[in-house]
């Protein structure tokens, strides 16, 4: 665990400026977290309505993600209970196919330090391709790979594809994710919170 404590950490996260000159909407770090969290959401980083709000996965792949866990808003947005952290905290700006990547600075920034006061995490969520290039060693090349291989990152992660409506047909074309991935998870979800 680092020296500071996580409110002091957690209020440094939400002051940082480190890469501001590439942020079209400016900063607004956006993470949630208490020690006593059992799981870890590690997505990629906020759209512009979490810009707008300050509230994480306030959006419609939020809503397609807390309809995968079959979690109400009260659980998912509650601190003690589920900790929040993209790979990048501020919103990245457009791209000519959707929102640009993460930005590089934050994860090396501030995920071991946030991660050090989260003792109590017993399975992360790695949303997309970037938290699980990241955190997964020996990751397959493709993101379904990775998503069908997920009994080798068992039990402490779970790799997701991105819920957005972008992945629409990533979904329809891999209809086994239905019925095969989230019927494990939402049981690994249900042990967590018994």
């Amino acid at each position: 665990m680092t020296n500071t404590p996580l409110g002091i950490l957690l209020k440094e996260v939400q002051e940082c400026r480190h890469c501001e000159a590439h942020l079209p909407l400016g900063p607004r770090p956006v993470v949630q977290a208490e020690s006593s969290a059992r799981l870890l959401i590690i997505g990629q980083a906020p759209g512009t309505r979490v810009h707008e709000t300050g509230i994480p996965w306030n959006d419609p792949s939020g809503d397609r993600l807390r309809e995968w866990l079959q979690m109400g808003k009260e659980r998912f947005y509650d601190p003690a209970q589920v900790a929040i952290m993209p790979m990048g905290f501020c919103y990245p700006g457009r791209g000519s196919s959707g929102d640009l990547p993460p930005r590089p600075e934050c994860a090396p920034k501030w995920h071991a330090a946030i991660k050090s006061h989260l003792p109590n995490v017993e399975l992360t969520l790695l949303i997309g391709d970037y938290a699980q290039r990241y955190y997964l060693e020996g990751k397959p090349k493709t993101l379904t790979e990775t998503v069908k291989a997920n009994a080798n990152w068992s039990p402490d992660f779970i790799a997701l594809p991105h819920p957005s409506p972008r992945n629409n047909l990533w979904l329809r074309k891999n209809p086994w994710f239905d019925a095969e991935s989230l019927p494990i998870l939402r049981k690994r979800i249900d042990q967590l919170f018994l």
